[in-house]
């Protein structure tokens, strides 16, 4: 796929030389393949940017740009290449133990590197060429967020059912030798990558430090759509309590080795654990966050903040749908402001997963359907609060395609995805700045929610 121009920004240097349609070639002489090529050559304030015409006509323009400034190009692709599809078949994949018939993006499994460094997903490194190797480290592509599961080489073979994928391990090695940070998570299934496993996995990995920067260790999650596929547990509350006490005495020991704990636990073990989540300082710079390591006390810990500074809230009724996992922490919330508020009226309702299966009990893999379902009939007040993660961004859909406008209809209420941030919630519940809803289609604020709530 070519470096296909789509649009240019008006403030771009080249809106006067370059051309929709025309394609990228090179910046200072560096062939550009991809969308990082594009965004470090481009760094430069003075870049001679090579272009080819539609009909085949190759010219060369000079620009001056700010150090660190968008060159303002827009390409067919965001990657200015096909996306790189994942080579293995990890045991624990969540996207086979989909059922059929979702959309077709669901099934598409993706470990690209230059997805990991541009949006932060995590990649396996199992399908990384040479040349790609050596341009991570020739560009200094950092930080790189790596899928590990197991630092057992015959061990991350049976686990991604891939026989190349122990040699990763030397790439990890190679990049931390290289100055590469990498943030890694494990995927823990219990009878194979936990217990003398995981712990021979967290050694071995904090003896790359500062390679390795952070690490955090999640429970598998188990759909009820797992026939042909491995066996395997789940995570008892008994097992992630051992867990937990295993990967928190391991990290002590790296608080008193490097300064910095490097191993965290999924907050989903401590709700599994029923466990009291570690205080906010715990996490240090929860650097993962995105992995749901400390989110929820830091959201507590925002929240008690947004409740000194507040005014009273407005006094509309409200209902929380969450997961099941969550809900208990989200009851607390609301304790915690009726301490202040007395009269706050809200009530949090935790929404089975019937979709999935009862053992996935977290807020972001909750349906359209289940949602409506289960909330259907129930005293849900004038205003229903939802998790952002339950939807795509753009679209504003859950999994299994129900819009938010089909649930609005299906409840007959407005609902208001919410950040995972306690000031935005408390903002939201108290009516203070509810969160602002767009139409995926037009991008404006749909009329539903154009009149006052209150």
């Amino acid at each position: 796929m070519e470096n296909i121009i789509k649009s240019i920004d008006r403030d771009s240097p080249l809106r006067h030389h370059a051309k929709v349609g025309d394609a990228l070639l090179a910046i200072n002489g560096k062939r550009v393949v991809d969308v990082l090529d594009y965004k470090f050559y481009a760094y430069d304030t003075r870049l001679k940017v090579e272009l080819r015409r539609p009909d085949g006509t190759e010219y060369a323009v000079t620009v001056r740009k700010p150090e660190g400034g968008d060159l303002g190009l827009d390409f067919e692709s965001y990657l200015m290449d096909s996306p790189r599809s994942c080579a293995n078949n990890c045991v624990f994949c969540f996207i086979d133990q989909l059922p059929p018939g979702m959309r077709k993006t669901m099934y598409f499994k993706d470990d690209d590197a230059r997805l990991s460094f541009l949006l932060g997903n995590y990649i396996t490194l199992t399908n990384l060429s040479r040349r790609e190797i050596q341009r991570i480290i020739d560009l200094h592509v950092s930080p790189v967020n790596v899928s590990v599961h197991t630092m057992d080489p015959a061990l991350r073979c049976r686990m991604l059912k891939n026989p190349r994928a122990g040699e990763s391990i030397e790439i990890m090695r190679r990049f931390a030798e290289n100055g590469i940070v990498m943030n890694c998570q494990i995927v823990c299934c219990p009878g194979w990558n936990d217990g003398e496993a995981l712990q021979y996995t967290m050694e071995q990995l904090a003896a790359l430090y500062p390679g390795v920067h952070s690490v955090s260790i999640v429970p598998v999650g188990l759909t009820r759509f797992r026939e042909g596929l491995e066996k395997l547990e789940p995570f008892t509350p008994e097992h992630a309590a051992e867990t937990i006490d295993q990967i928190t005495a391991f990290g002590d020991e790296c608080v008193k080795k490097f300064g910095t704990r490097i191993f965290w636990c999924g907050d989903e073990l401590y709700l599994e654990a029923g466990r009291e989540l570690p205080p906010d300082e715990f996490y240090e710079e929860h650097t993962q966050l995105e992995n749901g390591v400390g989110m929820l006390r830091l959201l507590e810990t925002e929240f008690r903040s947004a409740l000194k500074l507040s005014d009273a809230p407005d006094g509309v009724p409200f209902s929380i749908a969450t997961g099941v996992a969550a809900a208990p922490f989200f009851e607390g919330l609301l304790a915690l402001a009726r301490e202040r508020y007395p009269q706050l009226d809200g009530r949090v309702y935790a929404i089975e997963n019937d979709f999935f299966g009862h053992s996935i009990t977290v807020a972001g893999l909750i349906t359209g359907q289940d949602l409506i379902r289960q909330l259907k009939g129930r005293e849900l007040g004038r205003r229903l609060f939802i998790s952002q993660n339950m939807l795509r961004r753009e679209e504003m859909d859950f999994l299994d395609d129900v819009t938010l406008e089909d649930a609005v209809k299906a409840l007959g209420l407005p609902i208001y995805p919410t950040e995972a941030d306690g000031f935005a919630l408390w903002d939201a519940i108290s009516g203070d700045l509810l969160p602002e809803i767009r139409s995926p289609r037009e991008g404006e604020v749909t009329e539903y929610y154009r009149y006052n709530q209150n």
